[in-house]
Parts: C-alpha cells; sequence; structure tokens
C-alpha cells in the first residue's frame, strides 16, 4: 500500500527523509573515491538538485541507485575537467609579439649599453648595485653579507646609480 502512495519522490517530506537517509553516505562515497580536492559536498548537493528535478521519473525504491550514479558522474565529469585544465595549462602560448622590429632593435641595444655600463662599475659597486636590484636584498643585507656597514651599502649603491646614469645616456 506505501508502495501505491509513493509512486515517484516528489513528496517533500520523503525527499527530505531521503536526504536525511543518504546525504553523509554519499558525500563519504564520494571522497573516499575522489578525495576532498573536487569538493564533494557541492557534488551531492548537485546530485540531490538532480533527483529533485526528475522526481517524476524515479521511484523511491531506485533512488539511492540514482543519486549515487548521479552523484559518481559528477564527479567523474569534474576529473574530466581537471584534466582538461592541467592540459591547457601545460601547453606553451604562441612566441609571438605585439613588438614592432624597432622596438626589438632598441631593446636589444639598451641592454648592451646596460651591460657595458655595468662591466664599467667597480667590482664593490657592481656587486653592491646587483644584489640591492636584481637580488632584492635590502642595504642591511647587503651589508651583512659583504662584512660592511650599512651606509657604505649605500654609497656604493649610489655612486653605481651615478656611473650608470652617466654612462647610458638617452633614456
Amino acid at each position: 500500500m506505501s508502495e501505491e502512495l509513493h509512486k515517484d519522490i516528489c513528496n517533500e517530506q520523503l525527499f527530505s527523509k531521503l536526504f536525511k537517509t543518504h546525504a553523509k553516505n554519499l558525500h563519504n562515497f564520494l571522497y573516499y573515491k575522489f578525495g576532498a580536492h573536487l569538493n564533494p559536498q557541492d557534488q551531492v548537493q548537485e546530485a540531490f538538485v538532480t533527483l529533485w528535478k526528475n522526481c517524476k521519473n524515479v521511484k523511491p525504491s531506485k533512488a539511492r541507485s540514482y543519486l549515487f550514479t548521479v552523484a559518481n558522474n559528477l564527479m567523474l565529469n569534474a576529473v574530466a575537467h581537471q584534466k582538461v585544465v592541467l592540459k591547457f595549462q601545460e601547453t606553451k602560448p604562441k612566441s609571438t609579439t605585439n613588438e614592432t622590429p624597432e622596438f626589438l632593435l632598441e631593446e636589444r641595444e639598451y641592454l648592451s649599453k646596460l651591460e657595458k655600463a655595468l662591466s664599467n662599475l667597480s667590482e664593490a659597486q657592481r656587486v653592491a648595485f646587483l644584489l640591492n636590484r636584481i637580488e632584492g636584498k635590502k642595504h642591511k643585507e647587503i651589508a651583512a653579507l659583504l662584512g660592511i656597514s650599512t651606509k657604505a651599502v649605500e654609497k656604493r649603491i649610489y655612486s653605481a646609480l651615478k656611473q650608470l646614469r652617466q654612462d647610458i645616456e638617452g633614456l
């Protein structure tokens, strides 16, 4: 008799009972099978939403099987999507640029001027300048590395900048 009353699961009380009965088990199933990185709780919710949308077509005796199948398929789709995302991240973009040939030539000329100007610096100036500007070290860290005072580091960097400005003209 109870079967005749509930030919589908569109009844809110029956649906609520199904949720309370199967939600935790479904979550655990998805968590154990796929892990937490794909958020199994969201997939459980989505499976119940799908069940509610198709409540007229699902008999109460088949509801558990339907939920587990839908949730498993949702997780498999999420895994497939992750694979596509990872594959896309591995592809390297084309090496085309929007820069004009003149810009590229000027850039090469500037780099050669910079390298020449850096080579004209004294070793003390060059080391302090490159540690500060390239490696991002603070004056105090450079002083500790070189075994000199922070004022000496500041003076070396300042004199290196002054020398570079003189050597590289046209900026």
